[in-house]
């Protein structure tokens, strides 16, 4: 007969979830803690063996030792692995802990309708977890950044910082820098604006929230390019939006099926000039028409400009903004993408309709970005070594893109996955055969330790075909090449065929 299973397993059979994204060892300590909370484990009770657990809850052996020493470095439990584990005594100074409520109640008591919508609202369809690994999208080459130049702007500020600058600030950002990104988008994305309407904020995310906070009433429609960014959708639903998921094909946002879906939206957003994840870029006549609907609706547009600075054939797109003159069209820019991640500067380009709004509205949020950081940026765009970086890098980045092209066409053979072409941006779109299921491949890459987003997680309805995202930019050709081995192996899955999954009805 089967040893009997331990005790304590009959609260934790349904209790762990290997599909939430706290890891399994943090899960049964939490089940655990709570029930030597609520005296389910009483003082004196032995647990069972790691090994006797993680065979009946199906885990490995690690998983259950991590919980318990977690516990015993807390004193929950003593003793010692392997010769018994059993709850400790609480010491009479220390209160017993309160009961957790039931999963119910907290969910009623302890979060607003929005704040749980916040709480359960991803921002990111990559993991976003420990070191960046190819292919992970959106991360720029930080191996060849000037940081000694930038440390040493930084340092000038501090060196002399005038009272101003250490006091509260304007709430759109330090002057000169205003005026320098005024001048930088004129001049390089042909926007149309002056340094009034620039708003200086932390990262493009913070930029898609504010104008989804400011324009966007509880059930407002909004249109989300579908695959779309899904940061920019976190923000719209955070907000109360109700977001509608308009196609994408080979020339960008379907107009006519956004008017059909939703005429009357509050705001449409899109990616113009390089469609993320899709990378396709909005055609002359889906600009017009877009702009059009936008003026007759009395609706705004949100242009989010994120990577278009890295265009590998000619010169960078004229951004939608300059088309439009400024009336309609919301320009958000990040330095993210161009410089790093860690610096959390991006920029709003409002209309001027907007920009007092804006500006109240980024006060009322953190009050002002940091000066130290806004004063060297400042003097990085003024004196043209953010130009020279610049094309250090779309140099460099047409090289990782061919390094990337190379090594697919190398390592993967062309019927499991067709890179789809894209003249900007650091990243391109493979898709997968019809049938194959891309988020099973994707898991099995970031097992073997690729991240290769999965189409679908960026979109609202299904895709046709299934894809991967794949970044290039921040990886030598050496991890491109290493990337598409594991990649290929991926594609194959452990016996050697594709997985599939159903079609769509």
């Amino acid at each position: 007969m089967p040893p009997r299973p331990p005790v304590v397993s009959t609260f934790l059979a349904n209790a762990l979830d290997p599909r939430r994204r706290v890891p399994l060892s943090r899960q049964l300590y939490d089940e655990l803690r709570a029930a030597l909370g609520d005296g389910r484990l009483a003082a004196g009770t032995r647990l069972p063996s790691t090994r006797d657990l993680a065979g009946v809850l199906g885990l490995s052996r690690n998983t259950v030792l991590a919980a318990y020493e977690q516990l015993a470095a807390e004193g929950w439990v003593t003793g010692r692995v392997g010769a018994g584990t059993r709850v400790a005594a609480a010491p009479a100074s220390v209160p017993q802990p309160v009961p957790r409520p039931a999963p119910a109640a907290v969910k009623g008591a302890r979060l607003s309708a929005r704040g749980r919508m916040l709480a359960r609202t991803s921002v990111s369809a990559s993991p976003m977890k420990g070191a960046d690994r190819a292919f992970r999208p959106g991360v720029p080459a930080l191996d060849h950044f000037p940081f000694d130049d930038w440390r040493r702007r930084v340092a000038a500020f501090w060196s002399r910082p005038r009272a101003e600058q250490l006091g509260y600030g304007e709430p759109g950002g330090l002057a000169p820098l205003r005026e320098a990104i005024a001048a930088h988008a004129r001049a390089a994305r042909a926007v149309r604006c002056d340094a009034s309407q620039v708003l200086v904020v932390s990262g493009s995310q913070q930029g898609l929230d504010l104008a989804a906070r400011l324009l966007l009433d509880d059930g407002d429609p909004v249109w989300m390019e579908d695959p779309g960014y899904v940061g920019a959708r976190a923000a719209f639903q955070a907000s109360g939006g109700r977001v509608v998921p308009v196609p994408v094909d080979g020339e960008g946002l379907v107009v006519e099926a956004g008017v059909r879906l939703a005429p009357r939206a509050r705001l449409a957003y899109v990616t113009p000039s390089h469609q993320y994840p899709a990378g396709v870029v909005l055609s002359r006549e889906r600009r017009t028409a877009l702009l059009a609907w936008a003026r007759r609706a009395g609706a705004w547009i949100l242009e989010d400009d994120y990577d278009s600075e890295y265009r590998h054939v000619g010169w960078p797109l004229e951004s939608l903004q300059g088309l439009d003159g400024g009336e309609r069209v919301i320009y958000v820019g990040t330095f993210s993408k161009t410089m790093f991640p860690g610096l959390r500067l991006g920029y709003v380009i409002a209309p001027r309709a907007l920009a007092a709004a804006f500006g109240n509205a980024r006060a009322l949020l953190d009050r002002q970005p940091p000066a130290a950081e806004q004063a060297a940026l400042a003097s990085f765009l003024e004196d043209g070594a953010y130009a020279r970086h610049l094309r250090r890098m779309r140099t460099l980045y047409a090289a990782r893109r061919a390094a990337l092209l190379d090594a697919v066409a190398r390592d993967v053979p062309a019927a499991r996955l067709e890179l789809r072409p894209a003249e900007t941006g650091m990243h391109l779109l493979g898709l997968l055969p019809p049938g194959v299921d891309d988020r099973a491949v994707s898991a099995r890459a970031l097992a073997m330790g690729v991240e290769a987003p999965a189409l679908s997680r960026y979109a609202l309805r299904r895709p046709r075909r299934g894809g991967l995202v794949l970044g290039y930019a921040g990886y030598d050709e050496r991890a491109l090449r290493r990337g598409a081995t594991m990649l290929a192996r991926a594609l194959a899955g452990e016996d050697g065929s594709a997985t599939t999954r159903k079609e769509p009805t």
